[in-house]
Formats: C-alpha cells, sequence, structure tokens
C-alpha cells in the first residue's frame, strides 16, 4: 500500500552525511563499513534510500531542510552561525533539485502538483517518482523572519519554530523557554504566505503560544504519544487535542526513543514493536473520535539507524505490515488507507496554494 511519509530527512543523509541515495540500503551500509564508520550512531545501519522506498511504497514525502544552530560544535548536524544554516539549508534544497533533474523525485508545490502526483501514484502505473513537499525542521536557517519570504518563493511550504534545545524563536525539546517575540512577527507572516506550521519540537512552554499567536493550519509531523515515553518529546493527551481542534494531522514516528519508556540510546535492548507504533496510531484515533487524523511521519534516519528502530523494523519497507497491523485491531479499508496516504494527501491538498511555484 501507498505510503505518505510526512518525515524524511533526506537532505541530511544526501548532504550532511554524504550518502548516495541513489543507491541500496546495502550498499549504503557496506560502504559505511568499509570505512569504519559503525561504530558512529546512524552509520551502517541506514533504513532509507531511494531505491528502498520504492520498495517500501513511499511515493510521497515531507523533506527537510534541516540545520540547527548550535552555541559549539558537538552534534553531526550542529551549525554554529545562522548564516552557515540558512546555507546548509540552501544545500539541502540543492540537493532535491539535482535528484529532481534527473527523474529521481518531484518538488510537490502546489495542490494542482499534488494531484496530478497522486492521480499518477494510484494508478498503479509504477511509474512515478518519489514526491516530495518541502519542510524546515527548525527556524534557524531563518537569517530574520523576513527570510521565509525567500524559503516560500524557493518551494517551502511547511516549517517548525524549533528543534533540540533553544533557538532564536523560542524553546524546543528539552527546554523550558516560551516562544520569543521574534516568533510573533514570524508567525503572521507564514500566515500571510498560507503555509503550516509544524509543532512537533516545541518546548511545553512554546507549544500554547504557538497556537495562540498562529491562525493558520497546523499539524505535527513525527510526534509520539507521552504514554508511550513519558519524556517531554512527546505529546500529552492535551496537546493532541489541541492539535486536533484545529483539524491537524499528527505523523507517528519510529525513533524508539519515542516508543520505548525510559530508552537509553546505545544502552537499552530494543523492546518496542512497529505494533508500539501502531498502538501510538490508535491513541490518536481515540481522542479524534476518527481515524482521518493520523499518518506516517516515521523520521527514520533522522541522525539515527536500525540501531534506535523498533526491534522489528530494519528497513522502511518494514512499515508495509502496518496495514496487517490495523486490520487486526478493526480499522476499515477505507480508514487504513487514510492512515497510509490519505489523510496527508486531503490535509495537504487544502493547505498547499493552487498553482504557482
Amino acid at each position: 500500500m501507498h505510503i505518505f511519509d510526512a518525515h524524511l530527512d533526506l537532505g541530511l543523509n544526501g548532504v550532511d552525511w554524504n550518502r548516495d541515495l541513489r543507491k541500496s540500503v546495502d550498499e549504503i551500509r557496506a560502504e559505511e563499513r568499509k570505512l569504519g564508520m559503525q561504530d558512529q550512531a546512524g552509520r551502517a545501519t541506514n533504513t532509507v534510500s531511494l531505491p528502498e522506498l520504492e520498495s517500501a511504497h513511499v511515493k510521497t514525502c515531507l523533506a527537510t531542510l534541516l540545520a540547527r544552530q548550535e552555541p559549539q560544535i558537538n552534534h553531526s548536524f550542529g551549525w554554529t552561525s545562522k548564516h552557515t544554516c540558512y546555507a546548509v539549508a540552501l544545500a539541502h534544497l540543492a540537493y532535491y533539485r539535482a535528484l529532481e533533474k534527473e527523474g529521481h523525485l518531484r518538488l510537490l508545490c502546489n495542490s494542482e502538483n499534488l494531484l496530478n502526483h497522486r492521480s499518477q501514484v494510484e494508478s498503479d502505473s509504477g511509474t512515478a517518482p518519489l514526491g516530495c513537499i518541502l519542510t524546515m525542521e527548525g527556524a534557524d536557517p531563518l537569517l530574520t523572519p523576513d527570510t521565509i519570504e525567500e524559503f516560500y518563493l524557493l518551494g517551502l511550504r511547511a516549517i517548525g519554530l524549533t528543534h533540540y534545545g533553544d533557538n532564536r524563536y523560542g524553546g524546543g525539546t528539552n527546554s523550558r523557554r516560551g516562544l520569543e517575540p521574534e516568533a510573533k512577527r514570524l508567525l503572521q507572516k507564514i500566515s500571510k504566505l498560507g503555509m503550516t506550521l509544524d509543532l512537533t519540537h516545541l518546548s511545553d512552554s512554546a507549544f500554547p503560544q504557538a497556537l495562540d499567536w498562529f491562525d493558520g493550519p497546523v499539524h505535527a509531523s513525527h510526534q509520539n504519544s507521552r504514554r508511550l515515553a513519558n519524556w517531554q518529546r512527546q505529546f500529552s493527551d492535551e496537546q493532541y487535542k489541541a492539535v486536533l481542534a484545529r483539524d491537524g494531522v499528527v505523523g507517528i514516528a519510529f525513533d524508539i526513543i519515542m516508543l520505548q519508556d525510559g530508552y537509553i540510546r546505545r544502552e537499552s535492548e530494543l523492546l518496542a514493536t512497529i505494533e508500539t507504533a501502531v498502538e501510538n496510531i490508535d491513541i490518536v484515533c481515540q481522542l479524534a473520535g476518527n481515524a482521518t487524523q493520523v499518518g506516517i511521519g516515521s523520521d527514520l534516519d533522522g541522525g539515527y539507524g536500525a540501531e534506535q528502530t523498533p526491534r522489528d523494523l530494519d528497513r522502511i519497507s518494514d512499515l508495509q505490515i502496518i496495514p496487517e497491523l490495523l486490520d487486526r485491531r478493526g480499522y476499515s479499508s477505507e480508514d487504513i488507507c487514510g492512515i497510509m496516504h490519505g489523510n496527508w494527501f486531503r490535509f495537504f491538498e487544502q493547505v498547499l496554494p493552487a498553482t504557482g511555484t
């Protein structure tokens, strides 16, 4: 079944981690083992490549521009200035455009593009390339709030304000800070452009402010439940309900730190399974009272690999067991199609501009 994945860090993998995503997962793993990289987190354990996405029937995704500003160089994708973040985000965009020139993917900037892409995918012709909607994970690449207009003209259609820690716009994961005054100006511009705000990675203090200050469409691309992993990266039931009340869609992620309570990176045994993620899907459906506001936002290869995924997930094609797991729980065929792709299609068909760049 076709999957619409609302969060893939393809630019990070292709540019920052220097992976040739045209190769198979096994080829990339072998290359990184040959280079002695297997002791580095996420290396030689990747789960995503372009051929693997094809095998997994992931034909549509949100592809990120991700460049997080760090106070010091202590992370594989942290940068020390906003100027470098700006440059790296443009490098991710250039990477997507290079792949588009060769027919490996297509950038979807308006609802006409998206509807045509969906029609081709659902024709079962097998000829549709990967369709990508550009999103920015954390607003660090924006030199000022006005910079959002430049990125919008380049095709950006979704944005989250923060990532881990604090930035110029407010508090993210593992922070107690709320939003900075500069964020209000940025949110006004995002709303005026008609973009959707990704509420993922906001601190508990920043989350309600973002909802108060922003009157446009919202979603949560990869945001799991605090019932399953009880720390701040996940949403409480009340936060889920706030997104659902705004007609937002929530994507469920497959990073085990968001599925297994008390998990410690590279120390804990992998206990959670893909069924655990399906339990998270069910939590959202029960809170919504329907199955129309939840989907997949895998976050696979988001700075980690199969060493930090459910124990029965070795590569992204393993997500194809989800329809069977949902069927066992009594979900209808219509609901399952919605969760796998239809809910995200509906949301972005409404959010994207009708035509234009």
